[in-house]
């Protein structure tokens, strides 16, 4: 084939993507589909083609169910729990196309938007289930400005709630503040590491932290244990806070109850340890913060030296 008739099929091809991922953008999934199918039967070899439309086929049964759910939360709810599949999907099918994956994500999340935002208007009031709902759609369509604000709102009336303050956080790194990212992620995983999802996290920050627990062997749910414990220990979870006086009667309080369940634990327990070492951590700074006594600190030092000295040494160097 001639070389400019090859450029001319090359150009034909992109500009039938770029027109499919437009389409996908507003929600119209069917003649988006037709397009890259258009653009296959040109160059059945394009590896962003074939990509493409095996992203939009995996979403394209899932639409036509969304649409036949009668409740709008039920039909949010369900896309966005099969944007969860998607990454599964998206990670198998490898030879990721970028292009592709960010129409669909603003064709998941801003059907899921438009369905949340309906009922949130209709009800009126400032639900706290809804307005973190509201929150990661705007975050996951990019408009974090919108985002922080339905996530402040939702934190302002569920102030112990982890989820909801991990996802502030995560919304404070996409748009930079990154004090106040680190201090209520920070926040978040001591109040319940457990009870944070972490698929719905996508700063940078959190997800490299992730990966490097997720490299030394650990998985869920010892996994989110472990989070805090090495955002402490490589300086990612820098930003800290004086405790008030409940504050620290209860965290002294979980340990002596977490020491308690260690001891009795037959086996190494790396869950347990996880707990305990985050918590020591919030001890020795409140201890540092109020300028208690060294001795006080080097009594937490030394527990945290009896169930783990590379854990102690990473501390202390």
């Amino acid at each position: 084939m001639p070389q400019e008739h090859v450029r001319e099929s090359e150009d034909q091809v992109q500009r039938l993507l770029e027109e499919s991922y437009d389409l996908l953008k507003a929600c119209r999934i069917e003649p988006a589909a037709q397009l890259i199918e258009q653009a296959l039967s040109i160059d059945f070899d394009n590896v962003e083609v074939v990509t493409s439309l095996k992203y939009v086929n995996f979403w394209k049964d899932r639409q036509a169910t969304a649409d036949g759910i009668p409740e709008q939360f039920e039909r949010a709810e369900y896309l966005l729990g099969q944007w969860r599949l998607f990454h599964t999907f998206v990670e198998r099918v490898g030879n990721q196309s970028e292009k592709c994956l960010y129409a669909l994500r603003h064709h998941v999340f801003g059907q899921a938007l438009d369905y949340y935002r309906a009922l949130f208007e209709e009800s009126g009031a400032a639900d706290g289930e809804l307005l973190v709902r509201l929150g990661r759609c705007y975050k996951g369509i990019g408009e974090y400005d919108h985002a922080l604000h339905h996530l402040q709102q939702a934190a302002a009336s569920r102030k112990d709630d982890p989820q909801v303050l991990a996802e502030l956080a995560d919304c404070y790194a996409m748009v930079n503040e990154v004090q106040k990212s680190k201090a209520f992620f920070r926040e978040a995983f001591f109040l319940g590491a457990n009870a944070i999802d972490l698929e719905t996290l996508e700063s940078e920050m959190i997800n490299r932290l992730v990966e490097k627990v997720r490299e030394l062997g650990m998985e869920s749910p010892a996994l989110e244990e472990w989070i805090p414990v090495y955002g402490v220990l490589l300086g990612v979870f820098t930003v800290k806070r004086e405790l008030r006086s409940i504050e620290y009667g209860r965290l002294k309080q979980s340990i002596y109850a977490l020491e308690r369940e260690y001891s009795d634990a037959r086996h190494k327990d790396t869950l347990l340890q996880a707990r305990l070492f985050n918590r020591y951590f919030w001890l020795i700074d409140h201890y540092v913060n109020t300028h208690e006594d060294q001795s006080k600190i080097d009594e937490v030092l030394l527990k945290i030296r009896s169930i783990d000295s590379r854990i102690y040494h990473q501390y202390t160097n």
